[in-house]
């Protein structure tokens, strides 16, 4: 890593990072289908079967591998912003609830719409910029008073308080060997739901990806002289940057999630053209856009607020055991369960 920062500065290691980590998550989410949004519509419908189980061990494959790498003193996430810095639990509730309906709506979360774009579908391209554009004004713009509102309803302060593992009181080895034996317990599920191997072994690789980012942002910033954010995947932020860089500035600014959102990119196409899935695909008259647009609206602007979008908190503050990010993704949950149930009953939605 001292070669690495050595040969392209502190910056440049960190997008060198996100980029490879970019093109493991986006390979792998490819080919494993991986997306919360269909494993919510499973269960919505009583229907427990492969994609609920490509998600779980997305999941515990991520929690086993970050709560491992800090048993062995590989990692420390006290300082990280999803436990040291100020939560709010009205921010998770409200947010997770409102991204959950949004994704439901949009027919993706924010990583699957990205991986989805990368293998040709413009329905997910157009999707995307406009959920980036909402995220960055509830972040800057016009929607950031509405935003600090909601968020400062409920909030609790960052370090023990936030910190699942201080809150439980259970060591590091505990949470080890449930975050294992809950990954033994998906990977035999999805072999009793005949998940083929493939999926099996790249849905472990999302998670991998997860405890990958951690680990190297980490290692960056214990070695960098400059204050480095240790941080793993997430999409809203790091997407809204990228846009941001390419159409107001002259000078890209290289981070983690400038490199992350291309290589993700990079990694999903080539996953799809090598399988040959690549294809271009519109809007029609069953997809109709203003239910896609309505959901992306909904996922920019309750990401924000809620801290992150279905993998930033779902597996990436979710591993590193962060209680505004495990409150998030559970109202994720039941934003998505709860808008899947209703538009089943409208024959205007259910045309998507």
């Amino acid at each position: 890593m001292e070669k690495l920062i050595d040969v392209l500065g502190d910056q440049g290691a960190l997008a060198c990072a996100g980029m490879l980590v970019g093109i493991l998550f986006g390979a792998t989410a490819q080919k494993s289908q991986f997306c919360l949004r269909a494993s919510t519509v499973e269960v919505a419908e009583g229907a427990f079967g492969p994609r609920l189980a490509v998600w779980l061990i997305a999941f515990t494959t991520a929690l086993t591998m970050v709560q491992g790498l800090v048993l062995f003193d590989q990692l420390d996430l006290s300082e990280t912003r999803a436990i040291a810095s100020t939560g709010s639990l009205s921010g998770a509730i409200l947010g997770g609830a409102m991204f959950g309906a949004g994704m439901i709506l949009a027919r993706g979360c924010a990583s699957r719409l990205l991986v989805l774009a990368s293998c040709g579908n413009l329905r997910a391209l157009v999707t995307g910029l406009v959920l980036t554009l909402v995220a960055q004004a509830a972040y800057t713009g016009v929607l950031s008073r509405v935003r600090e509102t909601l968020f400062g309803l409920w909030t609790i302060s960052g370090g023990a308080s936030r910190d699942l593992s201080e809150l439980l009181g259970l060591s590091p080895k505990a949470y080890t060997a449930i975050a294992t034996l809950g990954l033994v317990l998906a990977i035999a599920f999805a072999v009793y739901r005949r998940v083929a191997p493939i999926r099996i072994v790249s849905a472990a690789g999302v998670g991998m990806a997860v405890a990958l980012g951690w680990l190297m942002t980490f290692a960056i910033a214990q070695t960098s002289f400059e204050v480095v954010p240790v941080s793993s995947i997430t999409f809203t932020g790091p997407a809204t940057d990228t846009l941001m860089a390419l159409v107001a500035k002259r000078n890209v600014a290289l981070s983690f999630g400038i490199g992350l959102v291309p290589g993700v990119a990079v990694g999903a196409a080539a996953s799809a053209i090598y399988a040959g899935e690549w294809k271009i695909e519109r809007f029609g008259n069953d997809t109709p856009m203003e239910r896609y647009l309505v959901g992306a609206t909904l996922m920019g602007f309750g990401a924000m607020l809620a801290g992150g979008c279905a993998v930033g908190a779902g597996l990436s503050g979710g591993s590193a055991l962060s209680l505004t990010a495990w409150l998030a993704v559970f109202f994720m949950w039941v934003g998505a369960i709860v808008t899947h149930r209703f538009a089943t009953r409208l024959p205007a939605l259910q045309r998507s």
